[in-house]
């Protein structure tokens, strides 16, 4: 691998560790939640979506990222490009915690991505899906993942905006507030 490209790595990979614990701190996941990630690697290396996929990238930003999920005890589900339909790598676990459907397609460098591929390898027992309901989203390079998170999404604001060339969107859910003006939420 090129020096320059190792060191934007390594530089990257110590902007990701602050993302994380930035993320993780304001998100209040509880165990058994679900984390929706998706992840643009072309828009990370500053070409366009879809069109630079690098597994190099995905080697370096799921691992940290896999380490808090299991610290924490919750899923996570990795989405697709529109190629797959914006399916999502998930552990078998989640799959039969949530009563998912499973769906057949496996992902490839351009028709998933390099997240997805790294995931599908990295996980211990990865299935497809193609719906979920996510508790928190981390949204790296717009791959818009706001149709897999629960239906209030509340923007989670940290001092990192973009993850190399790709701009970052974190969020986390909260239920609907229902009711009238007698209802109380807290």
């Amino acid at each position: 691998m090129d020096k320059n490209i190792a060191d934007k790595l390594h530089v990257m990979a110590n902007i990701w560790d602050d993302v994380l614990e930035a993320f993780f701190l304001k998100a209040n996941l509880r165990r058994g939640q679900i984390l929706v990630l998706g992840c643009s690697t072309s828009e990370v290396i500053g070409q366009q979506i879809g069109q630079g996929s690098s597994l190099e990238v995905a080697e370096v930003l799921l691992p940290p990222l896999l380490e808090r999920v299991h610290q924490q005890g919750i899923f996570l589900a990795v989405q697709g490009c529109e190629h797959i339909n914006r399916a999502l790598v998930v552990e078998e676990a989640c799959v039969d915690h949530y009563g998912l459907e499973v769906v057949s397609v496996f992902p490839a460098l351009h028709a998933g991505g390099a997240m997805t591929v790294q995931a599908w390898r990295k996980f211990s027992s990865p299935l497809m899906v193609e719906r979920i309901l996510g508790h928190a989203g981390i949204d790296i390079g717009d791959t818009f993942i706001g149709m897999h998170l629960r239906p209030v999404a509340i923007p989670i604001r940290i001092h990192v905006k973009e993850l190399g060339q790709a701009h970052l969107t974190l969020a986390r859910t909260r239920p609907r507030y229902i009711g009238g003006p007698r209802a109380e939420y807290t």
